[in-house]
């Protein structure tokens, strides 16, 4: 059969999951990096991010709000999915994760947002006219009350629900890598490290993200960018990413170190069909260039031009870094046969539900939801993002 080598079984030669299911982690990397993000100003006091602060919320909701649509696809029966609700399974990884994502986005995200903004809310419900009235008094969830002493207590309770916030975005992320390394018949996967690499990975792409969508907005709204921010947040971008890299680095060596009998195929596959997507794009320009970059904006003084042009480079370095690991864990693991014997070939459909538009359109449908949460509730006002290192520091 075309584009199978060797001996596969009949049921491997066609993948089950497409690049939805690598679109769909990589989404949910985007959510959990931008409100660990966000938490530094909140729970961590880290008053030069704070002009990122509600756009980092802004955009894990929007990344949040599409993250099952690639699984939603994927599904032959996707009206079913509800069922999980109400016949729970705990022994389930997947079922639980319908129950992990209701409790971020409702309890967490969703909330913090609305305690945030809700002296904002309250101001726009009386000044607005038309649809919009309605809609903001509608979101005020009857809660007009904007007192100093009613704002004190929004702004402790939001400190709570951040606090909270942390570990339920650690565990939304982290899941995805433990349903991979738990699966001990496929070695690409099996490893104990997958679930801490897939959520370090996942800070530095939903960073990254944040820094570019910041940038780009402060363009187009032709606002200076606030350069101690993005240099603290590059700072970071840069430590969590040599951590990051030093776990995949350390998984690496211990693969090659233990090399059992599946090593010679993994090595076959690095190689060969998955050279360019892991050797070139995830290591190399992915990986070692965006560090490079930033590591020179660490140790050497430039001017602001230049830096903002490296960050601008190493995010989007990042992104396709990042994506080019979810594509290799998830594609790259069901290339070769359990046999050790055979590979088989992906050929992306165009058209298709699982195929290349729909994955584009998945990807930008986060960006135009973001565009009508920043219109209806806009992040850069800077006298409420002023007051939340004051409030947090209170705390």
């Amino acid at each position: 059969m075309s584009g199978v080598e060797g001996y596969m079984y009949p049921n491997e030669i066609t993948l089950n999951w497409s690049v939805l299911i690598v679109l769909y982690p990589y989404i949910t990397g985007l959510v959990a990096g931008a409100f660990i993000l966000a938490s530094l100003v909140r729970i961590f006091n880290v008053k030069a991010v704070a002009p990122t602060y509600r756009l980092a919320l802004l955009t894990a909701l929007s990344f949040l709000l599409v993250a099952p649509l690639p699984l939603q696809l994927h599904l032959g029966h996707p009206l079913r999915s509800p069922e999980m609700y109400f016949t729970p399974h705990s022994t389930s990884a997947m079922a639980m994760f319908g129950f992990v994502y209701l409790w971020y986005l409702m309890a967490v995200l969703v909330f913090e947002i609305w305690l945030d903004y809700r002296s904002d809310i309250v101001h726009l419900s009386q000044t607005s006219t038309g649809w919009k009235r309605t809609l903001y008094r509608a979101m005020t969830l009857g809660s007009d009350n904007i007192s100093p002493r009613s704002l004190a207590i929004d702004h402790k309770v939001g400190w709570i629900v951040t606090l909270v916030g942390i570990p339920s975005a650690f565990i939304l992320h982290g899941y995805v890598g433990f349903i991979f390394g738990s699966l001990k018949a496929n070695p690409w996967w099996n490893s104990p490290l997958m679930p801490v690499v897939f959520l370090f990975s996942a800070m530095v792409s939903g960073i990254a993200a944040v820094l570019l969508l910041y940038m780009g907005i402060s363009k187009l709204r032709k606002t200076p960018v606030d350069m101690p921010c993005v240099d603290t947040i590059a700072m970071y971008l840069f430590y969590i990413f040599i951590l990051d890299f030093s776990l995949e680095m350390l998984d690496l060596v211990h693969r090659v170190y233990e090399a059992d009998e599946s090593f010679r195929t993994l090595n076959f596959m690095v190689h060969t069909k998955l050279y360019f997507s892991q050797i070139v794009l995830q290591i190399c320009l992915g990986t070692l260039v965006p560090i490079f970059l930033l590591a020179i904006t660490q140790v050497k003084k430039l001017p602001e031009l230049v830096r903002r042009r490296i960050y601008i480079v190493s995010g989007f370095l990042v992104q396709l870094g990042v994506f080019a690991m979810r594509w290799n864990v998830v594609i790259g693991g069901q290339l070769f046969s359990k046999s050790f014997l055979g590979y088989t070939t992906y050929k992306m459909s165009l058209v298709t539900k699982e195929g290349l538009f729909a994955a584009i359109a998945l990807t930008v449908l986060p960006l135009v939801i973001l565009w009508i949460l920043v219109k209806l509730l806009p992040p850069w006002d800077k006298e409420a993002q002023a007051s939340i290192p004051a409030a947090t520091a209170a705390n």
